[in-house]
């Protein structure tokens, strides 16, 4: 059996395996997130979804009320006059067959890419690439587009991406252990909402079994599924 540091063994001891209200939950969270930097918050809902089963899969964006506090590095293929509306809107990198190659050499320095659709025959050239890494653009993500402005800024102010692991789990950064509490709590009632009413066609018995909030070094305090229902 692993020892856990001591620090990190009392911030367990102190949690009761029991569901907490959000308020309390959150509160224990950011009280344990005493590691020597701005831990992440990350919510982690269990789902009864096989992923195995094409209408078991969830695979779509979302926007928090109040941003995850994590800067995001946008990419952009794209040609011609909308150069300027990624520009304009913030996109960290912009180009099209130069960024490519510099993918084909191994640089992947960004965290979301988009794409105009007219880019995405020669972007798909890159589908192992950044397939594997869930960075390949998507119009069901809505990261391809012609509308780039819009696009960017959402991302850049903290849209994300929500995927069901091969256990059923969703895995999503929640904001930053020093956000106020009730940003904390909004932003994790918003995402558990969502959640709850894109549930998949195909969804067999029960369908959410279990939400649970960490900081990044911190202790796991599962929340009571009633917060999210009533």
């Amino acid at each position: 059996m692993v020892k856990l540091p001591k620090r990190v063994a009392a911030n367990v001891a102190a949690v009761e395996q029991r569901p907490y209200n959000l308020k309390e939950a959150v509160a224990i969270v950011k009280d344990k997130a005493n590691a020597k930097f701005n831990e992440t918050v990350e919510c982690a809902v269990r789902t009864g979804l096989d992923t195995r089963h094409a209408d078991q899969q969830i695979r779509t964006t979302f926007s928090f009320p109040h941003g995850t506090g994590k800067p995001k590095r946008v990419l952009v293929f794209v040609k011609g006059e909308a150069i300027e509306q990624a520009r304009e809107a913030g996109a960290d990198f912009i180009g099209a067959d130069d960024l490519i190659e510099k993918i084909k050499e191994g640089w992947f320095e960004f965290d979301v890419a988009i794409a105009t659709p007219e880019m995405m025959k020669d972007v798909g050239k890159l589908g192992k690439l950044l397939g594997t890494r869930g960075l390949m653009p998507n119009p069901k993500l809505g990261t391809v587009t012609s509308d780039l402005g819009n696009a960017v800024r959402e991302f850049k102010a903290g849209k994300v991406e929500l995927r069901a692991e091969k256990g059923g789990i969703i895995h999503c950064p929640v904001g930053k252990a020093d956000f106020d509490a009730d940003k904390l709590e909004e932003n994790v009632d918003a995402l558990v909402r969502f959640i709850l009413r894109n549930k998949p066609a195909g969804s067999k018995g029960e369908y959410v079994k279990t939400v649970s909030l960490s900081s990044t070094m911190g202790p796991g305090v599962r929340v009571d599924l009633g917060e999210f229902t009533s």
